[in-house]
């Protein structure tokens, strides 16, 4: 089973998405910004590798997981992240801050939606 981490920041009752690009798997989707784990690698370890490279977020702080969402071949951590710099994309063709209201009339990755709706 592939190990997945999300990060879930949350700022001014708005959430980052990032849109993943059109030659990944589910392109063209939004997504709460994450990665694979690497062999040995911690949740917390993961995530902030990801958001460095991924948006360039260098000073995050990592807090508790919200929700584990499991299928057949992933299994995806949300985890609670605060941050105090803007992120830049790296590898995502666009960042937006959402309502919880935007995020359900987003295009998102079915686990990004299924985590949106606990919310």
């Amino acid at each position: 089973m592939i190990e997945v981490v999300a990060a879930v920041i949350c700022r001014e009752d708005r959430y980052l998405v990032a849109r993943r690009p059109d030659n990944k798997q589910h392109g063209g989707l939004w997504e709460f910004p994450g990665g694979k784990l690497a062999f040995g690698e911690s949740l917390v370890s993961a995530l902030r590798r990801e958001l460095e490279e991924e948006l360039a977020l260098d000073e995050v702080r990592v807090g508790a997981v919200l929700k584990t969402l499991e299928t057949d071949a992933l299994r995806i951590h949300f985890l609670a992240v605060t941050c105090t710099v803007e992120p830049r994309c790296r590898e995502h063709t666009a960042v937006r801050w959402c309502t919880r209201q935007e995020l359900a009339s987003l295009p998102l990755c079915p686990a990004d939606l299924h985590f949106v709706r606990s919310l």
